[in-house]
């Protein structure tokens, strides 16, 4: 059943609870890709390189699709002002919701039960229900998002899209930030389908609430 846009609310503010750890980056893997050779003092000058390069393009990968390649903990802020009904978490897929905490405009915090929350899976618009914002308030939801901790989780054609992207950027670094038409095709079957008349509700790349949408029962 396609969900209603009115019955959904974006969240406001995505961050990463513990920042991925370099050891869970591809580097040998893109050092295959681009067919690098290996050595200690080549590894010393190239890793940092290779890293920063890896870590754009898994950016640009999630910024694109709204997935989470690699599996870590996220926290997403919810306010009065982000629509209404089902709240629809930035990443997926969602491994697990952590916590759930209500924090009033005074601050005070409540952490809510597991069993008043619901979450919807969705491959693209994971939802949770039963949560409802505070006045003045904001909403604080922890989860956990992605294929897996291990880079041999990632389906093959998301990973091969992070690998060319960053193969793409190692190789010409004054490359324009257009993606080639092989990446956007590995990308198609991840990105948020168009509904509601060919247009997205909260895409990945525009999380941002409509707000002539309407609040039922508010």
């Amino acid at each position: 059943m396609t969900p209603d846009p009115k019955d959904m609310r974006d969240a406001m503010d995505l961050t990463e609870e513990i920042p991925l750890a370099s050891a869970l980056l591809p580097l040998a893997e893109l050092r295959s890709h681009l067919r690098l050779g290996t050595g200690f003092a080549d590894d010393a000058v190239q890793n940092p390189v290779l890293e920063q390069i890896l870590r754009a393009a898994l950016a640009r990968v999630e910024q694109k699709t709204g997935k989470s390649v690699l599996t870590r903990r996220f926290v997403a802020m919810f306010g009065e002002t982000d629509g209404c009904g089902a709240m629809v978490l930035p990443r997926a897929p969602v491994g697990a919701v952590v916590a759930v905490t209500r924090i009033g405009a005074d601050g005070a915090r409540s952490e809510l039960a597991p069993s008043t929350v619901r979450l919807e899976d969705d491959p693209h618009r994971p939802r949770l229900h039963g949560v409802s914002i505070p006045s003045g308030g904001v909403v604080e939801v922890i989860f956990d998002a992605g294929y897996g901790a291990s880079w041999a989780d990632v389906p093959a054609d998301l990973a091969q899209a992070v690998l060319s992207l960053a193969g793409a950027a190692y190789e010409d670094r004054s490359a324009t930030e257009d993606i080639s038409e092989g990446v956007r095709a590995m990308l198609a079957p991840y990105r948020m389908p168009r509904l509601f008349g060919g247009h997205n509700h909260g895409t990945a790349t525009d999380t941002r609430p409509d707000p002539r949408r309407p609040c039922r029962g508010r």
